[in-house]
């Protein structure tokens, strides 16, 4: 069923009472339009996750709630990283464990370009990941502390231009699809076209179910950051699994969804099944879960993921998921980010022309 379509459809029943499923997941982009209203037809979970309310990564909650009150739990934590081609980025003399900053990715990237012909990473058009990596850099979001659009902002504004440098110096390219999670994307990635991807840690699945050959290559690292700055991440997509207000026995359905989604014991085989990093940190310590030789993603990678993890634990930031965010993503996807990056309209003018439209449409 196509996205609109479904969260349509789920939004109709939970509004009226009728048709509704017990449980749900709901994709954080449509996420706020199930909380608009003072009569939100979700349970509340607080009660919940109260016995693993410390252990959780709480930008994690913090995404499916309103005023204080819970209504989805997270199945990861989407902490966003630095996928290297090692093998990419051997040929031009580069070491992955050198790129701590922008200017250090700008500099690699250049040399890789001269000496391979080979972009460094994606100048992503179909989706907003290396816009939320930016913002969430410099302590700001797509809308202000009231939730109004800001995609004009002088943050924004910053961290497309050095990414528009980036790509008149031959560091990233646009790319089939628009951005590295898609099946046309991962076509130029097995081509050895790109040698990075910045995404979230999930997109560690891919590589393991699209992108085998690369078994042993790929290195993953924290994001780079300007000069000076702290090493940090930020939580990058994500579904919310709810409980509706019209479900037979809501204690049974919370019960189950505290121990499917945020217990020890299921974020173990959230791990070992699905790749996700697990928003419960208890795992992150578990040496015997983390690093089992026999784990598909431990001995497929260079280095071991919750090593990274663990370097950026202390400072995983949020963006923000509210009513405007469809629309925000919407204009930049389909419009903005093409016209900066594939027509070459100047960044300011571009995000001032989003700005315009974002708001005629939320009026």
């Amino acid at each position: 069923m196509p996205y609109d379509d479904m969260h349509n459809k789920l939004l109709i029943a939970v509004q009226t009472g009728e048709g509704a499923p017990d449980i749900s997941d709901i994709e954080l982009g449509r996420f706020p339009d199930f909380l608009a209203g003072d009569d939100v037809p979700l349970e509340a979970l607080n009660d919940a996750v109260e016995p693993y309310k410390a252990d959780i990564v709480q930008s994690r909650l913090e995404i499916y709630s309103k005023d204080g009150t819970i209504y989805g739990f997270p199945t990861h934590v989407g902490a966003m990283v630095a996928f290297y081609n090692t093998e990419l980025l051997e040929k031009a003399g580069i070491d992955y464990t050198t790129i701590k900053t922008w200017d250090d990715f700008k500099a690699a990237g250049i040399k890789l370009y001269e000496e391979t012909g080979v972009y460094m990473c994606t100048a992503d058009t179909s989706a907003t990941w290396q816009e939320s990596i930016i913002l969430a850099q410099a302590n700001t979001d797509f809308v202000d502390a009231d939730g109004n659009p800001q995609v004009n902002s002088q943050a924004m504004i910053d961290g497309l231009t050095m990414l528009k440098d980036f790509q008149d110096n031959n560091v990233i390219a646009t790319i089939a699809g628009g951005q590295p999670d898609t099946d046309e994307a991962r076509g130029e990635y097995n081509l050895e076209k790109y040698a990075c991807q910045l995404m979230p840690l999930w997109e560690m699945s891919r590589y393991t179910n699209y992108m085998d050959q690369f078994a042993g290559k790929i290195a993953i690292a924290p994001l780079p950051v300007k000069a000076g700055e702290p090493l940090m991440s930020v939580g990058g997509g994500g579904t919310g699994t709810v409980v509706t207000k019209t479900a037979k026995d809501v204690q049974l359905a919370k019960d189950f969804l505290t121990y499917a989604k945020i217990s020890p014991d299921a974020n173990i085989e959230i791990w070992n099944t699905l790749g996700f990093d697990p928003c419960n940190m208890d795992v992150w310590e578990m040496q015997d879960v983390t690093h089992n030789p026999d784990n598909q993603f431990v001995k497929y990678f260079v280095n071991n993921p919750f090593d990274v993890l663990n370097e950026v634990k202390g400072d995983i930031r949020t963006i923000k998921s509210v009513s405007a965010t469809p629309t925000i993503n919407n204009i930049l996807c389909t419009v903005t980010l093409n016209a900066i990056f594939e027509d070459g309209q100047d960044v300011t003018e571009a995000l001032n022309e989003a700005q315009e439209m974002i708001e005629q449409e939320l009026q």
